[in-house]
């Protein structure tokens, strides 16, 4: 495979992955960049197709990080809200337990 394709088929990674929410795939995908870039950039100088192709790639990479960056906000203020209404939890929670021991018998 050319460089070209393999930068191309790293950046398609990164969308299909980011587009679909999957971190575990996205995380995949970010991991292994370090090490292709390294294998790719060793075959010498990249020409301007190739350039332009590093330059999506970095774009794709970008935009992934601002996803991450946006799902890790909501996550953080969902934590809060449980954290903030953990009182709450755990008294529905006990009253769940009780109807439950209530309905067996």
């Amino acid at each position: 495979m050319d460089r070209r394709a393999a930068l191309n088929a790293l950046t398609a990674a990164l969308a299909t992955a980011g587009a679909a929410r999957d971190w575990v795939a996205l995380d995949r995908a970010v991991g292994a960049l370090s090490t292709q870039l390294r294998v790719l950039a060793a075959s010498g100088p990249w020409n301007p197709l190739e350039k332009r192709a590093l330059e999506a790639l970095r774009a794709q990479h970008d935009e992934a990080a601002d996803l991450c960056a946006a799902e890790l906000e909501l996550l953080g203020a969902q934590m809060h809200d449980m954290h903030t209404n953990k009182a709450g939890f755990i008294a529905y929670a006990l009253d769940n337990e009780t109807d439950s021991e209530r309905n067996q018998a």
